[in-house]
């Protein structure tokens, strides 16, 4: 509910702090006096369309702030919005905010941070509904009345009904996500002979190079000897050369080495301490027969082949190839082939699965069937216990020749469902019927949809019966009625007080009304004042009790007097009373 509100600098209130109770608000007051304009500044509040005219004379901006209790049956879906917009800071109160400037843009602000005025109105209509002189109704959107009809049918649980919807819900969801895969493999199968083609061929090519792991840097090595094979041969023949030298007047190094040897053998004799040199030649001797050796060996594997040179460079190229086509190396090119194996067999597998997914749409769709005719019945017999009493409640308020209708009907649908009688109609999330409420004010008139009644009393009057009606269906926790006693008189301005009253036992409602019958029923009552400040016209609003509430209520009579004082105190006496 509307714990607090702050107005300042909006149209002629320069300053204002409402402070709200539980129960039943009034606002009272000489017409012109502001009254309407608090309302306004609520609209405005709760996302409404904001001009630089509304600002008071000679002020750069307007503000308007309000703090929320939090609704328990929202709460939820509040933390959920506000959360994922990081705008949290406390779960039971909810601070909203708005600027309007001359110059610039206009501010919305939620728990003091800046939101966009859709989404300001988002969270607003789960805090506040304005009816009356005002176009936030929102029992005149057709859009919700669905929704209305069917909380109005879970309250009692009407044959079930919250279960039934359940069990619809459940079935719809898995019917829109199998429709969903049928699309998607249907768009899959379209391109599926094209793609199959493609598949083969990157298999076929792919397993038949039958690349090993590091094959390219194996061949690149042997292509490297056998591209490079008579430079290769002719410097190991040289090497050869130095060191096992086949001519006689040259010695080689081996030769020499030999001849070193021997001549530290000999220095050895002579300073056996010198050993050490003479084990150091013997291992040079050794490590050069083994030089050799290897050097034998290498080159009797160097050939000169140009065959098996055509044969590696045809393989690198091959190898090379595969890689810029399918990865930057052997294993990626294998990885990619088996990936393509597996979309194939997917590719393969798309028939059977699209027959088994059109066998379980079918069965969903009866389901949906089923489930969307035994809701709409259960709608059709609640239609009609909602037409009855709120038609007996319009009576009770001054409408006896008005006449609620409930309409509800299918749409035909080409692509819908069957039902029983073999007509195909749309369905929905919330079932098979296109809900709407009519009303006939006056007999022989016609029912019209709500939005479509001219007088504004009289759309007042019926919010109130439906609201009345649909109390416990209406989670909405604030209702603002705005002069909802126009063109009533007051005897039946007393009845509606009293069922304002006992609509505010389930929500916080704010009246404006001139009728000292209606006003009275009010737990607080609010008295709205024009005064002239400084050569300014402002709104003063006071808080009633005791003689200040007796006094208004007596001035709502005709001029104060002693008989319309006694009249106040009688009205009191007697709610007092009840």
């Amino acid at each position: 509910m509307l714990l607090e509100l702050n107005i300042k600098d909006f149209a002629i209130i320069d300053e204002l702090i409402l402070t709200l109770d539980e129960g039943l608000i009034i606002f009272t007051g000489e017409t012109g006096a502001g009254k309407s304009i608090i309302i306004d500044a609520v609209e405005v509040l709760l996302g409404g369309r904001a001009e630089s005219a509304m600002i008071r004379t000679g002020a750069d901006t307007a503000l308007i702030e309000g703090t929320f209790q939090l609704p328990s049956i929202y709460q939820d879906e509040l933390l959920s919005l506000l959360s994922k917009e990081e705008l949290l800071d406390d779960t039971d109160t909810l601070v909203l905010n708005r600027e309007i400037r001359t110059a610039g843009r206009n501010v919305s602000r939620i728990n003091g941070r800046s939101v966009s005025t859709a989404f300001l109105r988002q969270i607003g209509e789960y805090l506040i509904d304005i009816h009356g002189q005002s176009e936030h109704l929102s029992l005149l959107k057709v859009s919700q009345q669905i929704d209305l009809l069917d909380r109005y049918a879970s309250t009692n649980n009407t044959e079930g009904f919250t279960e039934q919807a359940s069990a619809y819900r459940k079935v719809y969801d898995d019917l829109q996500y199998t429709l969903k895969e049928i699309a998607n493999l249907q768009q899959s199968e379209k391109d599926a002979a094209r793609l199959s083609d493609l598949l083969r061929y990157q298999i076929t090519e792919i397993e038949t190079a039958s690349l090993l792991d590091n094959e390219d840097l194996e061949l690149k090595e042997e292509h490297n000897r056998l591209a490079n094979s008579e430079g290769l041969a002719k410097h190991t023949k040289d090497a050869l050369d130095l060191i096992d030298r086949n001519d006689q007047d040259i010695p080689d190094i081996s030769e020499l080495l030999g001849q070193l040897s021997d001549s530290l053998l000999k220095l050895q004799r002579l300073d056996p301490s010198k050993s050490d040199l003479l084990n150091k030649v013997q291992a040079l001797l050794d490590q050069t027969s083994e030089l050799t050796s290897q050097l034998y060996n290498y080159l009797d594997k160097i050939e000169f082949n140009p065959a098996r040179l055509a044969q590696v460079e045809t393989r690198l190229a091959l190898v090379e190839s595969l890689k810029k086509k399918y990865g930057g190396s052997i294993s990626e090119v294998n990885r990619f082939g088996e990936s393509a194996k597996e979309q194939l067999e997917s590719i393969t597998n798309t028939s059977e699965k699209l027959d088994e997914l059109r066998i379980k749409q079918k069965r969903l769709q009866k389901e949906i069937s089923k489930l969307g005719q035994t809701i709409s019945e259960i709608r059709q017999k609640t239609a009609k216990d909602l037409e009855t009493k709120i038609t007996a409640e319009l009576k009770t308020l001054q409408m006896a020749g008005a006449q609620f209708k409930v309409t509800i009907e299918q749409q035909p649908d080409p692509n819908g469902i069957i039902l029983d009688q073999g007509d195909r109609v749309a369905y929905y999330p919330n079932g098979i019927d296109q809900v709407e409420f009519l009303v006939e004010t006056n007999p022989g008139e016609g029912f019209k949809p709500l939005a479509k009644i001219a007088s504004g009393g009289e759309t007042s009057r019926l919010m109130l019966a439906l609201k009345y009606i649909l109390a416990n269906a209406d989670h909405i926790p604030t209702l603002i009625f705005d002069e909802i006693d126009q063109g009533i008189g007051g005897r039946a301005g007393g009845v509606v007080g009293k069922k304002l009253w006992q609509l505010s036992s389930n929500h916080q409602v704010l009246c404006i009304t001139h009728l000292p019958q209606l006003a009275v029923y009010g737990s607080q009552h609010f008295n709205v004042e024009k005064q002239l400040h400084l050569e300014r016209t402002i709104t003063r609003v006071n808080l009633l009790s005791g003689d200040s509430q007796v006094n208004e209520l007596a001035s709502m009579f005709g001029s104060i007097s002693e008989n319309t004082i006694q009249s106040a105190r009688e009205l009191l006496q007697n709610i007092q009373k009840n």
